[in-house]
């Protein structure tokens, strides 16, 4: 199975709020783009606590989103950005319940592997300016998910995001997410146990659900 890339995007630091920084703006890129560890050339991280490392390398938030967030908050200007919500590949006809966590992808010659939604925060709402849009993506499923680098590489728009492994059976990043942050049903200690024993999975997530569950214990 296939996808083409329309636009491979990056970001600089910038004031976002405050003297605060960040690098969710993403803007479309001309021309081959090297891919390494820690992601797309020239994208930045203002926090890097919370953002970038190996196992946020590549981030893609699906461009068929875009239209229900048409429906929830109008024609918000971003969102004919095709990085508005600080994704790195615009990507059409694909989502989070076609993604199994550790499906890899060939992108140009770098190869690419999904690890972990992403999990919304505040910083989407202050982006857009809007409210609730947090609750919405909790609600809806529609996180996104971030990829790792397994081999480094160069790609450009119009390339082919070709699937050539499956991950795990049955663990979509749809359900990933569902069983971390959805809010469909009750968290459940089992399952959150579950999902960190799953191989792929980003070590620091798997550290944070294992840190929530000693929590609980």
């Amino acid at each position: 199975m296939t996808w083409q890339v329309e636009a491979l995007c990056v970001g600089r630091k910038q004031r976002f709020r405050g003297d605060e920084l960040s690098a969710i703006a993403k803007l479309a890129l001309d021309g081959p783009v090297a891919i390494t560890r820690l992601g797309l050339a020239g994208d930045e991280q203002a926090d890097p606590v919370n953002h970038g490392g190996p196992d946020m390398a590549v981030h893609l938030y699906p461009l068929d989103h875009h239209a229900f967030w048409r429906e929830q908050i109008g024609d918000h200007e971003l969102l004919g950005n095709p990085g508005a919500f600080g994704s790195n590949l615009a990507v059409r006809g694909i989502g989070e319940g076609d993604v199994l966590l550790g499906s890899r992808y060939r992108l140009g010659s770098a190869l690419i592997e999904a690890c972990q939604p992403r999990q919304p925060c505040w910083k989407i709402e202050h982006r857009f300016g809007t409210k609730k849009m947090v609750k919405a993506i909790l609600a809806s499923g529609r996180c996104g998910w971030f990829f790792r680098v397994l081999e480094e590489g160069t790609t450009q728009a119009g390339d082919e995001l070709e699937l050539v492994e499956q991950g795990l059976p049955d663990w979509t990043i749809a359900r990933v997410f569902e069983a971390l942050w959805g809010t469909s049903e009750r968290t459940d200690p089992t399952t959150l146990r579950e999902v960190a024993e799953l191989p792929p999975l980003a070590d620091k997530l798997r550290d944070k659900i294992l840190a929530r569950l000693d929590a609980k214990a």
